[in-house]
């Protein structure tokens, strides 16, 4: 697989990454590792974990398989946002439900809205050089590791960074190499504010990114020199752009036809998603989670496929020329 040098760190590191979002919750700790060890097989090197994913329990099962991987991956993680409180309760309580829920899929929404009330409800940090302290050796504990390649401010924006002697921690430790890295992973809407007004917490940025966006980047060319680590590839992208092509026939014919090869079938247009968030962002990693080893082998040959690259830059040409009208049709703002 395509490599990469993770920003500043000096390390290598594959260009698609494995997000740990989907580990625990509802999964057992065997079935979690089990994806963990699918996502290694398949050649990927780079894993995303935060201390909230997977109510809290994400980071340690990561550290179970760095216990046999450790010097070949490279891992991120965050400080920001803890795990939403009573968070081994519902982790417990999803792992109880999972049988009924397949019984009866229609629950499944209804706990996933109740779990997101439970995360939302989570305290963002103060972003102090005390709370970020306790937060690394936390991390550094639960992932049985003594250095974190990249350690990013969880949706930290450019409002929480006031205190200048945050700066400071960081930059301490990574000259004591406790990290490689740092940098902040939020909402691209905001990253524009976070690098005009605090460059020097920006080495790494992560947001999201999608064939959805526009051409121009909103944050260049300010932070087009930065290290990025893009996400949102697909998720929420790919199925409201499947329903709008679904939905128009016609501009799907007219597509598929195009680039030869058929929108209209949800894998097709899954792997053009992600091959174009690969050519598109040529200097970045790209991340993506699942639960099925089949879907992660899958993305994996997507990323070493190289007749994929002609029609993803095609599939995002044709995107953005008709782009204002997606997205009309996606927010049903018609």
């Amino acid at each position: 697989m395509e490599q990469i040098v993770l920003g500043d760190t000096g390390r290598n590191t594959t260009r698609l990454g494995f997000g740990c979002s989907s580990l625990m919750g509802a999964a057992s700790r065997r079935a979690s590792l089990a994806v963990l060890e699918s996502a290694y097989d398949a050649g990927i090197r780079h894993f995303d974990v935060a201390p909230m994913y997977g109510y809290g329990e994400a980071e340690g099962c990561l550290g179970e398989f760095l216990q046999r991987h450790r010097g070949e991956v490279t891992v991120t993680t965050k400080y920001g946002i803890p795990p939403a409180k009573r968070a081994s309760l519902i982790s417990v309580g999803r792992r109880v439900a999972g049988p009924v829920i397949r019984a009866f899929p229609g629950l499944k929404q209804r706990l996933a809205s109740a779990a997101n009330v439970a995360t939302r409800n989570t305290e963002k940090a103060n972003f102090t050089p005390e709370q970020a302290k306790a937060s690394l050796e936390r991390s550094l504990t639960a992932l049985r590791t003594d250095h974190i390649d990249v350690w990013l401010l969880h949706e930290a924006s450019s409002a929480d960074l006031r205190d200048d002697a945050l700066l400071s921690f960081l930059e301490e430790e990574v000259k004591r190499g406790t990290i490689g890295t740092f940098g902040i992973g939020s909402e691209a809407s905001k990253v524009p504010a976070l690098v005009a007004e605090h460059p020097e917490y920006c080495r790494t940025l992560q947001y999201e990114w999608s064939v959805l966006n526009p051409t121009i980047d909103p944050t260049a060319p300010s932070a087009s020199t930065r290290f990025r680590i893009h996400h949102r590839a697909l998720t929420d992208n790919f199925r409201a752009l499947h329903r709008a092509l679904i939905h128009n026939k016609q501009l799907c014919k007219s597509w598929s036809s195009s680039i030869n090869h058929d929108l209209s079938n949800a894998e097709v247009l899954a792997r053009l998603m992600l091959k174009a968030s690969l050519v598109l962002n040529p200097a970045s990693v790209i991340l993506f989670s699942s639960k099925n080893p089949q879907h992660i082998q899958s993305n994996a040959a997507v990323a070493d496929d190289r007749s994929l690259k002609e029609p993803a830059r095609q599939l995002h040409k044709l995107i953005q020329a008709e782009r204002s009208q997606l997205l009309a049709d996606i927010t049903g703002t018609n």
